[in-house]
């Protein structure tokens, strides 16, 4: 027992503990990005970078999957709090997404993922893309006024007055604000080149926020025109413990709003969570296989305890893991030691935290947003064909038209009907020959026929001449529905009477003597 201890001791400080410090350091801005993005107050973010750290590494079974507020669920919980009308309700909807979850993990339906569709899923990704960056562009501006896409930059084109239009939406932007992003952006796109991986002496994100508040400070000091209003920095209560919301259980069952939305969630934050644990598995260089079950149980106490505590719900994510893994973390400790050090920064320096202008936190979410829905994504997409092209396509589009639900069924319908389509093919063959004067017709069924080829195969029998030879052969098949036997059967009983000769090989006839 002392030698495991020491063991790990040894993992801990010689490669957990950096590697946690790391990812604290790309968490920090991202937590309070999303749940910027999200809609919810700030330190819901934090929270929920903190139980993901604290609660879930403590009982996944992954050693190198990092929890925390995910860019993925951003729409969903920015249209539930707005539906659901109160952030304390809202929280109701984040416990039953947890307990579905829960469900799912004790019910061994970790498989769930490979049920939908890859095109559906990088649709709806690619559409949680679109959306994130359109949020973001009017903080990236430091646009003062809450009507940007409606009024704000729309009006640029309502009238004759384009000159007086851009006058009036430019007296609403903030040149600091402009500037922050500007830099940001840059710093951001040319740290992900291949040739900057010698140039970084600390994560990316974290730069660009350290770089905002610097930059700001100084606009501040100069007394510049520059410099951001209070309103444009993150504001975390100096207690934050005691600015929490905790959920409203009285109103669990006020409306099905909450239970709907909580499915939802709990629905987008599975899939996002094992395509998560499937790449991070992938990086891991000793080939470590996550129980998936164990990591949607993991989850569901995890989104429980968010929905308990005030925070946003989360999933596991792809950048911390991956930081974790680039960092060189061992163990789940790394983890554990990246909500330790959320945890302390919000007890004992949100002070800082509050310097941060929101420019630099858009900045990183409009980055987050490109790389979710990427040109080169829809070029993939288009090469692999109609088929695969055509689901992500609509997914995305009815996703910005209605909602992600709406978007995602309809991507799966669409999905299922090119699976249906090809069901249709090719189920059995015909070949026809005249043999002494009579039609001679061979239906060879291959190794599956279904309810799906009821229509064709009626069609084909019904276009049998009269006083002709029919063999249908299923005797290589595997299955033969219950419908396609019947179908035959009745045919059987009624071939006399057209004068056809049919011979069944391998096919058992069923009685219709009951069939209406």
């Amino acid at each position: 027992m002392k030698r495991t201890i020491r063991y790990y001791r040894i993992i801990w400080l010689k490669h957990d503990l950096p590697a946690g410090l790391s990812v604290f350091l790309v968490a920090l801005p991202l937590c309070l990005g999303i749940a910027l993005a999200s809609g919810a107050p700030l330190y819901a973010g934090l929270l929920s970078g903190i139980i993901g750290g604290i609660v879930v590494s403590f009982v996944s079974g992954s050693q190198l999957a990092v929890s925390g507020p995910a860019a993925g669920l951003t729409t969903i919980v920015a249209a539930s709090i707005i539906s659901l009308g109160d952030y304390k309700v809202f929280l109701l909807a984040v416990m039953v997404a947890g307990l579905f979850q829960l469900v799912l993990g004790l019910l061994k339906l970790g498989a769930i993922a490979n049920y939908f569709p890859s095109s559906v899923i990088k649709g709806m990704l690619a559409a949680i893309g679109i959306i994130l960056i359109s949020k973001q562009i009017p903080l990236a501006l430091g646009y003062d006024q809450p009507d940007f896409w409606t009024s704000g930059f729309l009006n640029l084109f309502s009238s004759k007055h384009f000159l007086g239009n851009i006058g009036n939406f430019n007296h609403h932007i903030t040149r600091g604000a402009i500037l922050i992003t500007v830099v940001s952006l840059g710093i951001l796109i040319l740290l992900q080149q291949p040739f900057a991986k010698k140039l970084k002496v600390m994560p990316a994100p974290l730069l660009v926020v350290v770089l905002g508040v610097i930059t700001n400070i100084i606009f501040t000091k100069a007394t510049s025109d520059f410099s951001l209003k209070q309103t444009q920095l993150v504001n975390i209560p100096s207690n934050i413990f005691a600015s929490i919301s905790l959920p409203e259980f009285s109103k669990i069952f006020s409306t099905v709003e909450i239970w709907k939305d909580g499915l939802i969630m709990g629905l987008l934050a599975t899939l996002e969570t094992l395509l998560c644990i499937e790449a991070i598995d992938k990086l891991d260089k000793r080939n470590r296989i996550t129980p998936v079950n164990r990591e949607l149980v993991a989850q569901g106490i995890g989104n429980i305890t968010c929905g308990l505590l005030g925070a946003i719900p989360m999933t596991a994510v792809v950048v911390r893991g991956a930081a974790n893994v680039d960092a060189g973390g061992r163990t789940k400790l790394s983890a554990f030691t990246h909500g330790l050090f959320l945890l302390l920064a919000v007890l004992l320096v949100p002070f800082l935290l509050n310097k941060i202008p929101y420019a630099s936190l858009a900045a990183i979410l409009l980055v987050t947003g490109f790389n979710l829905t990427k040109p080169k994504l829809y070029r993939n997409m288009f090469s692999l064909g109609w088929k695969q092209f055509i689901p992500f396509i609509l997914t995305i589009v009815v996703i910005l038209a209605t909602d992600l639900l709406i978007g995602v069924s309809i991507g799966l319908l669409i999905s299922i009907y090119f699976i249906i389509q090809n069901n249709f093919k090719a189920e059995y063959r015909i070949t026809k020959s005249h043999e002494g004067g009579i039609d001679t017709e061979y239906i060879k069924l291959n190794s599956n026929v279904t309810f799906l080829n009821k229509v064709k195969l009626r069609k084909t029998l019904d276009e049998v001449p009269e006083y002709s030879v029919l063999t249908i052969d299923g005797s290589e098949c595997n299955f033969i529905d219950y419908d396609i036997l019947e179908i035959i059967s009745e045919y059987h009983s009624k071939a006399h009477d057209r004068h056809i000769e049919l011979h069944l090989k391998g096919i058992e006839k069923v009685n219709v003597t009951a069939v209406h």
